[in-house]
């Protein structure tokens, strides 16, 4: 089953049980997204999908964190050049597509900080579960940019509007406990079990009834596919913000451990 992933050097693959793909995330900075990750991440999902010894895929994080987002230096990038910043727009819109399209199930072990490009697959999963001490962050209006690459459309369907309002425009941190409650992820359980939990439901679902599972998922991520102009919309915003003064001060602001002083808006 892994040796058709060996190209993917920027992610780890293990086999845990027969049928289930284990998709670890692993890299310095608590597994922060770099340039080649974040090229790698969206196309490996087509991948997974034409693979016939996988019936059920299992994404989690190495050591202290799911992940971190992407790097600075892929911040860095998207701001000081044009045809990167296109080209991550363009990874961030097919990451999107690919991981609502695999037919396989997806499930999603958080611990730690789960923040970014990261956070997407999180929350994209079929099933997701959450330490209760996971620390579940979109902060794109904090670094100065729209909540795009998954956030406007998503979160609403999961959690409200009201919620989804909240914690985006405010980039509140929330613990997997509290995200169990207001719905935005499946299931929270206490950090020692997180990984046993996700293991146990990846080794049934692999055991499943499989196109009644997948035209399962098929069917309700169509409330996604509806959605799409809301989430195309979002995503292009963000990506213009990259463009702006806001995500500069954002950025030096993380750096500097300090808040943010946002100019206002003179209009």
């Amino acid at each position: 089953m892994l040796a058709r992933y060996k190209e993917f050097d920027r992610l780890r693959f293990e086999n845990p049980s027969p049928g289930v793909l284990e998709l670890v995330f692993e890299g310095p900075g608590l597994n922060a997204v770099d340039e080649e990750m974040h090229r790698q991440l969206p196309e490996i999902w087509p991948v997974i999908d034409k693979d016939p010894e996988v019936r059920c895929v299992l994404v989690r994080g190495e050591g202290k964190a799911f992940s971190a987002g992407g790097s600075f230096d892929l911040i860095d990038a998207q701001i000081n050049d044009y045809a990167v910043r296109v080209r991550v727009l363009r990874e961030s819109r097919d990451l999107f597509y690919n991981v609502i399209n695999c037919s396989k199930p997806i499930i999603s072990a958080i611990h730690g900080p789960a923040v970014g490009a990261g956070l997407v697959v999180a929350l994209l999963a079929d099933i997701s579960i959450a330490a209760t001490d996971a620390r579940i962050i979109d902060g794109h209006t904090r670094l100065g940019v729209t909540a795009g690459d998954h956030a406007a459309m998503v979160w609403p369907l999961l959690c409200g509007m009201a919620k989804a309002k909240y914690y985006l425009l405010t980039c509140k941190e929330m613990s997997g406990a509290e995200a169990e409650r207001i719905g935005i992820i499946s299931l929270a359980v206490e950090r020692e079990e997180l990984f046993g939990t996700a293991r146990t439901i990846a080794a049934d679902l692999s055991m499943g009834a499989q196109e009644a599972i997948r035209w399962t998922k098929f069917s309700l991520n169509n409330w996604y596919r509806a959605q799409g102009p809301i989430f195309e919309a979002s995503l292009g915003l963000e990506f213009l913000g990259f463009g702006g003064p806001e995500v500069r001060e954002g950025v030096a602001a993380h750096r500097e451990r300090r808040a943010p002083v946002f100019v206002p808006d003179a209009g």
